[in-house]
């Protein structure tokens, strides 16, 4: 049994659809007050571990557990307490999005409060009062993250919250999940923006092809990729020699000026190399999470 403080738990959690199977035995466990970014590619696995998270679709084998409760064998016991955001979105758009939240509302034996809901549509510049048919996509979207948040629910689960809507209400979205976090909910969302899950979550677990390839902190995934230095020196010298330093790849030079390197790992070597040398200024970039997860993805499959 999971942990009073475990949030959602999977152990080998598999599904097929036919003769594909979608997930490959993914083990998960997301602990409570926590934010947990989920991040792959498109079919790698997230909708399909999300919705088995909900019994929105039936798993084929292994545990799942949601605020304790198994959502195969109550699955409304689950959903009472969760704020779920679809990736794909189905309202009914001859309802007013007011109309709408009411609905939900009634559905969830009026736990929300009508004053937070407001509030949250005014952050997110959303008119609640115009039928959603005539709303652009990114105010649907906003309509569907307003519904998910509105009861201020135990869980959140948000499959890609921020597509197609703008940098700033990005922001604004981020913000709200922060600020629900720090109130005492958990937050479980799939995304495939690598900074937005750097710059929130606690944590992030990457899948791949139905596997869960890796769970880390976002920090410490971002120090795995491969990180630039620019140097200018104050005489020429040979960058081939620098190329030579554990670690380092010669990208370019110029008149041996000015030299662009690549190091894996461990920047004490070159710094300890550069100390012999004529340096008079000295760059380096900092990876993003992105760079650091397209450098797992690209290498061959563990076995």
């Amino acid at each position: 049994m999971p942990s009073t403080n475990t949030a959602i738990l999977t152990q080998n959690l598999t599904k097929f659809y036919g003769s594909f199977q979608a997930l490959h035995g993914v083990d998960l466990s997301v602990q409570r007050g926590e934010i947990f970014g989920f991040l792959g590619p498109n079919g790698a696995g997230k909708t399909t571990t999300i919705r088995c998270l909900l019994d929105l679709i039936h798993r084929d084998g292994g545990e799942v557990v949601v605020l304790g409760v198994d959502p195969a064998a109550d699955p409304v016991a689950v959903r009472r307490r969760v704020g779920y955001m679809p990736g794909e979105l189905h309202l009914d758009e001859s309802l007013t999005a007011e109309a709408l939240f009411r609905y939900f509302n009634e559905l969830r034996h009026g736990a929300a409060d009508w004053a937070h809901v407001r509030q949250l549509a005014k952050r997110l510049d959303l008119e609640i009062q115009r039928p959603i048919r005539n709303l652009s996509h990114g105010n649907k979207q906003k309509v569907g993250i307003v519904q998910a948040l509105m009861h201020k629910p135990e869980l959140i689960i948000m499959d890609e919250p921020t597509q197609g809507l703008d940098p700033m209400m990005q922001q604004v979205v981020l913000g709200l999940l922060k600020e629900l976090q720090a109130s005492g909910s958990t937050v479980f969302f799939s995304s495939h923006i690598m900074n937005e899950v750097e710059s929130i979550a606690h944590r992030v677990g990457i899948i791949r092809d139905g596997r869960i390839v890796e769970v880390a902190d976002p920090k410490t995934l971002g120090k795995r990729s491969l990180n630039r230095v620019r140097i200018r020196f104050q005489q020429p010298v040979d960058g081939a020699e620098l190329a030579k330093v554990s670690g380092v790849t010669l990208l370019s030079q110029d008149n041996g000026h000015l030299v662009h390197l690549q190091i894996e790992g461990e920047m004490d070597p070159l710094i300890k190399a550069l100390a012999k040398m004529p340096v008079s200024d000295f760059e380096t970039e900092r990876p993003s999470l992105e760079e650091a997860f397209l450098a797992y993805y690209d290498e061959p499959e563990k076995k």
